[in-house]
């Protein structure tokens, strides 16, 4: 993910169970064709619309509203997707480039046919969970709470940390040591040609290119070869980033070919590609080995930081106060573009006085929490050339804006946590109230049943399923309901198969191989389908 914050990705209530939410998605959904003029879109034949459209304001995500989802995670090269919910379970969609969704011949997995990937399935230790992901823009990492981290995707770099080769077609462990020993990894961070790991010591690791210096471990090792070409080093197995000795790092960010770390006493540290001034350093001169930043890393303990977030050019960082903080260039004109890059890390004055709590960086986007006058939070972004909707600002708003803006749609949504790609937003949000289930859901048609699916009669006014639309009478349903509670409710079908392909995807059998194998409904489940309160009226 584009910023690390562990913290924010296992927050736990006060029964000690983990936090969790809904998602929502604004943006790109033609995943083959995001960011790529020479394609056409795929038109629905029922509708002659287009089947994946741009959403230009957030939707709940139908296929997974009934999956209660702790984290979700990509970065800002990325076109896929992979969140992971309370039962440590990871769930993948978006562009498969290069098998990067461990899916082989598929050339995305779509948001409506999620794939569920167990880490028993990956032959980790029974009990182990899912505790973080990260993507580059062809790969993805996922990290095990036992520690261990597995990778699919482009692998020609070594950016999988396995022999260098076109692709890992399916998640494969890689091996993280130190001094002979295992490490166990806890956070993974991915640019284009490479990728980090944290692991539980505050150690970092980096494997892939050497080219921009992205490794940290001091060259690049460029070199000319046959025929005149230039070549740079390439480490296929993770190696410890020496410079960092010492540190406890407890977060890392990567933007395409730069990174992020931030250690315990709230130090930044920053290597790799230079361009645009997007370590903050003062130049363009790119930095072979983490250098720590010198506005954050003095002795005034409230100019330190607490969130590192990487763009693709640019930087963001908040400070112990709040405060947002960004180098590099992120728009196209004026301060901050290519002609006038920042530098050095300048306080963003729309953002004054405001206290940020979660800052995330996108292909063209920058979100960030903050609370609002009543000391709720507020979901802010911007962007320019947001061309497909992933600021999600609404139908009739426009898509870009270079200025720091309230979210409309989401006002009075509490958002959790916030994956920003290159085209697309995916947001982990509290379905607390009735403005979360107000929000359109995605896709808008699934095609239900017209007849109560109990008794096949079409006549009263059934209740219908907030993921798949299906009709049920009060009387139909095992144990019957005598009136229809406030809230969210789901079909028994629905509640029997989570996560389960919707409309079009719906019977779509590759779809269901892929996603998960079969299986019986847990005591967890049960649990939640007798304890849901809230089938709604039928819409109308």
């Amino acid at each position: 993910m584009s910023t690390t914050n562990s913290a924010k990705a296992n927050n736990k209530t006060a029964s000690g169970a983990p936090e969790w939410g809904r998602l929502l998605i604004c943006g790109g959904t033609d995943w083959p064709r995001l960011g790529r003029k020479d394609r056409a879109g795929s038109i629905n034949p029922e509708t002659g619309e287009p089947l994946n459209p741009d959403l230009l304001e957030p939707h709940i995500l139908r296929s997974l509203v009934n999956v209660r989802i702790t984290s979700v995670h990509t970065s800002c090269a990325s076109c896929h997707f992979v969140a992971i919910d309370v039962d440590g379970n990871a769930w993948l969609f978006g562009r498969n480039g290069f098998s990067c969704l461990g899916v082989s011949g598929e050339e995305y997995v779509s948001e409506n046919a999620p794939r569920m990937v167990k880490p028993s399935e990956l032959g980790a230790a029974k009990g182990t969970k899912f505790v973080y992901a990260a993507s580059g823009r062809n790969h993805t990492l996922l990290v095990g709470s036992d520690g261990t981290v597995w990778s699919a995707g482009i692998n020609n770099l070594g950016q999988c940390g396995h022999s260098t080769c076109p692709e890992v077609s399916h998640f494969k462990a890689v091996n993280v040591t130190h001094g002979g020993n295992k490490e166990r990894v806890v956070q993974a961070a991915a640019g284009i040609s490479f990728s980090l790991v944290l692991t539980d010591t505050g150690k970092v690791f980096s494997f892939g290119s050497a080219e921009k210096g992205q490794l940290g471990n001091g060259t690049t090792g460029e070199r000319i070869t046959t025929g005149n070409k230039t070549a740079f080093d390439i480490e296929d197995r993770p190696i410890y980033v020496k410079e960092l000795d010492g540190k406890k790092i407890i977060q890392i960010a990567s933007g395409q070919q730069h990174s992020l770390a931030l250690d315990d006493a709230g130090v930044v540290y920053a290597w790799g590609y230079n361009g645009y001034c997007r370590l903050g350093t003062g130049n363009q001169v790119d930095l072979l080995k983490p250098k720590p930043v010198a506005q954050f890393s003095g002795s005034n303990d409230a100019s330190l930081a607490s969130i590192i977030s990487a763009g693709p050019t640019s930087s963001v960082i908040i400070d112990k106060q709040g405060m947002y903080y960004m180098a590099g260039k992120w728009k196209n004109s004026g301060e901050g573009s290519s002609g006038s890059p920042y530098s050095t890390f300048r306080f963003i004055q729309d953002l004054m006085g405001c206290k940020i709590s979660l800052a995330r960086s996108g292909g063209v986007t920058h979100w960030l929490i903050m609370a609002d006058d009543d000391g709720t939070p507020m979901t802010v972004c911007y962007g320019q050339n947001a061309a497909n909707g992933e600021l999600g600002l609404g139908v009739d708003e426009p898509k870009s804006s270079t200025k720091p803006t309230k979210n409309v749609p989401l006002q009075g949504i509490e958002i959790m946590d916030i994956a920003a790609g290159q085209n697309t937003t995916v947001l982990l949000a509290k379905p607390n109230d009735d403005k979360f289930s107000d929000l359109p859901r995605h896709p808008i048609d699934v095609q239900p049943a017209q007849e109560c699916v109990g008794c096949k009669k079409d006549d009263g006014d059934p209740l219908e399923c907030d993921k798949c639309d299906a009709p049920w009478h009060l009387e139909c349903l095992n144990p019957p309901l005598s009136a229809v509670p406030d809230g969210e409710w789901f079909c028994p079908q629905c509640i029997d198969d989570p996560g389960a392909p919707v409309g079009l995807w719906r019977d779509t059998k590759s779809n269901r191989k892929r996603q998960r194998a079969d299986s019986p409904m847990d005591d967890a489940r049960v649990e939640e389908r007798s304890s849901k309160s809230g089938p709604k009226k039928k819409k109308q």
